[in-house]
């Protein structure tokens, strides 16, 4: 393997050697699929099973030129991996797509992130309430009970309870903004990850056939090794055009989930600012208002809805 950086066939595609390009071992394949560090390489079932390492001595995996009959796909991925693990491969980059994945995952743990605190936020406003409507009974009672300050205990028991009224409101705004992201990240954009998880298997397997037809090229060319460079070479095509099918459908895929994203969180985060606002202002017309915008109602009395909220 040359130590210089080389591209492929596909001149298109920017190839640097050595992994000069990864931010981190786990960014060889697949982030989610092994974890780094010594002892710790769990490669992908779609690349490896534990009956590969069979037929190695003691444990160690070949890396040199090709020799003998040829290795299994599953032998091929696995030498590729541990060679880029180890900074010795190359590894065929896009520099474009995989900036905008890499965004995508980052994006995908904020949006995480925010999906905790504003469960967070509803938990504790929901303990709010609660709290709200056992002062404004207690006030209710002390009312009643002491005819001296009566209207000063009533005042404060309805005050309590508009209080507590109003976060109902507020609590069903809050879980329909939770339930939307929710949504967009746990299907939308993991459906987006699973096709990146593809292309990212359909690289490796890329990258270790031409890895292997680069290295019968250096070698001898006589009756033994043509053939085995010709039957290289087909399979080097068949996975090239896998690689390239795969990364053009998670291009597109991460066009239109950009599109739907904007779109979800515009609408979503007009409804958390529009509901907090309202609620804080103590304006209890538009608080209602902001729910009728979004077609949430809230949950009535009696209902076995999971949630505080329906959508239409």
């Amino acid at each position: 393997m040359a130590e210089e950086s080389h591209r492929s066939t596909a001149a298109e595609i920017p190839v640097t050697s050595n992994g000069e390009l990864e931010q981190s071992p786990e960014s060889v394949f697949s982030r989610d699929s092994y974890p780094s560090g010594p002892g710790a390489i769990n490669l992908s079932e779609t690349c490896v099973t534990s009956s590969n390492f069979a037929s190695t001595t003691e444990g160690i995996i070949e890396s040199g030129p090709y020799k003998g009959e040829p290795y299994s796909p599953q032998f091929y991925c696995t030498r590729q991996i541990l060679s880029e693990k180890l900074g010795r491969g190359s590894r065929t980059v896009d520099l474009e797509l995989e900036a905008q994945i890499e965004v995508l995952r980052d994006n995908k743990r904020k949006y995480q992130h925010v999906i905790k605190l504003a469960q967070m936020l509803a938990s504790q406003l929901s303990q709010i309430m609660q709290t709200q409507r056992q002062l404004g009974d207690a006030f209710a009672d002390l009312s009643l009970k002491t005819p001296e300050l009566h209207e000063e205990f009533g005042y404060n028991a309805e005050t309590q309870k508009l209080l507590s009224k109003n976060g109902e409101t507020l609590l069903a705004a809050i879980n329909f903004f939770i339930s939307s992201v929710n949504t967009l990240v746990d299907k939308t954009i993991e459906d987006t990850m699973i096709n990146i998880k593809q292309y990212e298997a359909a690289r490796v397997e890329y990258d270790a056939y031409r890895t292997d037809l680069e290295e019968l090229n250096l070698g001898p060319r006589d009756a033994n090794t043509v053939p085995k460079i010709e039957v290289s070479q087909q399979e080097f095509q068949t996975h090239r055009e896998k690689y390239e099918r795969m990364r053009n459908d998670v291009s597109i895929k991460l066009k239109f989930l950009e599109e739907n994203k904007v779109k979800v969180l515009h609408n979503q985060l007009i409804l958390f600012h529009n509901a907090i606002a309202a609620y804080y202002a103590g304006n209890q017309q538009q608080l209602e208002q902001t729910l009728k915008q979004f077609h949430i109602k809230l949950k009535m009395p009696g209902e076995d809805s999971p949630s505080w909220l329906e959508e239409h």
